[in-house]
């Protein structure tokens, strides 16, 4: 196994922050919508008078 520079290294590691930070922006705003509809949710079922 060759041993890898720094730069490379250094790559690998910018590669899977963009790679993170892109989930981040892809998956958190549906996560979040999920757990408001899933409270939106709740909370008609306990109220059903509410209007959402």
């Amino acid at each position: 196994m060759p041993q890898m520079s720094p730069l490379n290294w250094l790559m690998l590691f910018f590669y899977f922050t963009m790679i993170f930070m892109l989930m981040n922006t892809l998956i958190y705003p549906l996560f979040l919508y999920s757990i408001n509809s899933t409270l939106s949710m709740k909370l008609k079922n306990i109220s059903p008078s509410w209007k959402w």
